[in-house]
């Protein structure tokens, strides 16, 4: 789940991706990074750390140009976090390329002994976006053209859809020759396009998501299709293409629960109502198996959940609650690397209003339950502040495998539901009762605005993973790849102890 930018302008274009970036910032918190480029040369800022701390005056007006891509990252699946792999990343040959990309590889590790062995391309990093900036990188060089256009664009990104395979977003910017963007043939991960006037001249942006357009002044024009590429020429000329015309889309679901601000409209769809009608179905499940329930008041776990706690509450005929105040400065903790980091987060995150629980039957709503940790601490923290029972509902069905396109989910054993019975969910996470929205539901509170999607990527819950390629044994090296990475992390921290002790 990373968020990526990319602009083509007529003016300077440095203080509107930073604009971007902000109201990305949720989608990524490890990193983030800009590149601009102005007479056919490359400015870059990234480095490690949320947007506001990445830049500041000095890297901004050195970030020329009315051209640019930019990124907020966090590590997906058994990657690092390491500098080297903050994004854009970038490749000199050939024309020079830099890269932004959303999402995960599946077949990143045979395609990267391709790129090694057959391409003679060298990958620096562990990042499956290098890869996909490589395989773009070699198919552009296979055009063998000093000046290219749009059909040998075009040309490269189909040859790269066949070689290539999981959920990506990317956007890619060519050294004296424009913009280029484009989406798996899924469309698992989102990318919308969006435009504006200008003092009479077109700017064009793609997003991750349509609220850093509509934030920033631009019109959502449309989602970029499933295997579509997107060229937007350095004087604003736009064409597309569809790469693949097999391709489907098979949003992912996770993104409506989750991932996205609920002010965003991915895929012609409102994620803001999509949530509203999960509260809605889930109330319809509580009255179709509890009719009798005794709940005194409904409290939502803030923020992403407020908007199906709302419904869930007004169609009970419940008093509506908030219960929790959060703390704006805390991140995510669904993202926070670390099981033990995420565990402290939570009180620093999250205190009760204690005249809300006290002597009351609770029901908690929350958009879905993953690892378990939050709403175990949550419960308790309900219990301490007076709650005399403590129900808990998630807006989602239970996640029960892990996701391998683009959200940092890799192993069984870390999804609190795996294997579990709801009973036993309910039991491990200390609940009275546990309600969970069934499956059927959640699809159809999402596509009701958008019926012409047949299905959605819906791997979390069901383990049907839509790309084919997912078994075993991906998982056991994705843990293997986890295991290293955390086993990186630790012995930095321990130089770094050791370079503290030296220098006292």
């Amino acid at each position: 789940m990373c968020g990526i930018i990319g602009v083509v302008s007529h003016l300077p274009v440095n203080q509107l991706i930073y604009d971007c970036l902000t109201v990305l910032q949720h989608r990524g918190q490890d990193a983030a990074g800009i590149v601009t480029q102005s007479n056919n040369r490359f400015y870059q800022r990234k480095d490690r750390g949320m947007v506001k701390e990445v830049f500041d005056q000095r890297s901004m007006q050195s970030l020329v140009g009315s051209m640019g891509i930019g990124h907020v990252r966090y590590p997906t699946a058994g990657a690092t976090t390491s500098l080297a792999e903050a994004q854009p990343l970038y490749v000199n040959s050939p024309y020079g390329i830099v890269l932004a990309h959303n999402g995960n590889l599946t077949n990143a590790d045979t395609i990267s002994e391709q790129l090694r062995k057959t391409d003679l391309r060298h990958i620096n990093t562990t990042s499956d976006s290098e890869v996909l900036l490589n395989v773009l990188a070699h198919e552009l060089e296979l055009e063998q053209s000093i000046e290219l256009n749009a059909h040998q664009l075009f040309q490269a990104v189909t040859r790269l859809y066949k070689r290539v395979e999981g959920g990506f977003a990317a956007c890619a910017m060519i050294a004296g020759h424009g913009l280029l963007a484009f989406r798996d043939r899924f469309g698992i991960r989102p990318l919308c396009l969006g435009f504006r006037d200008t003092e009479g001249q077109a700017e064009y942006m793609v997003a991750s998501e349509s609220v850093a357009l509509t934030a920033n002044g631009f019109k959502l024009i449309r989602d970029v299709e499933p295997g579509e590429a997107i060229y937007i020429t350095p004087d604003g000329h736009l064409l597309s293409h569809q790469c693949m015309p097999t391709a489907e889309l098979r949003p992912c679901l996770f993104e409506y629960v989750y991932l996205a601000r609920p002010d965003s409209v991915m895929d012609k769809i409102s994620v803001y109502k999509a949530r509203m009608r999960m509260g809605q179905t889930l109330a319809a499940k509580i009255e179709r198996e509890w009719p009798d329930n005794d709940i005194d008041v409904v409290i939502p776990i803030p923020d992403t959940s407020r908007n199906s706690a709302i419904e869930l509450a007004q169609a009970l005929q419940i008093p509506y609650r908030e219960g929790f105040v959060k703390n704006r400065y805390i991140g995510r903790t669904f993202i926070m690397s670390g099981q033990q980091t995420r565990k402290k987060s939570v009180r620093q995150k999250l205190s009760a209003i204690n005249s809300e629980f006290e002597g009351k039957n609770v029901i908690l709503v929350d958009d879905s339950i993953v690892r378990g940790t939050t709403c175990h601490q949550i419960i308790e923290m309900a219990r301490a502040a007076g709650a005399k029972k403590v129900y808990f509902a998630s807006a989602s069905p239970a996640v029960r495998f892990p996701n391998v396109y683009g959200i940092d989910m890799p192993v069984h054993s870390e999804l609190i539901a795996h294997g579990q019975t709801d009973e036993e969910i309910c039991q491990l996470i200390g609940a009275d009762k546990l309600i969970y929205q069934d499956l059927d539901d959640l699809i159809e509170a999402v596509r009701e605005e958008n019926s012409s999607i047949s299905s959605f990527e819906t791997s979390v819950f069901s383990g049907c993973y839509i790309t084919g390629d997912i078994d075993g044994d991906y998982f056991d090296r994705l843990a293997q790849s986890r295991n290293n990475a955390t086993l990186e992390k630790q012995n930095d921290s321990t130089q770094l102890l050791i370079n503290l002790e030296n220098s006292s």
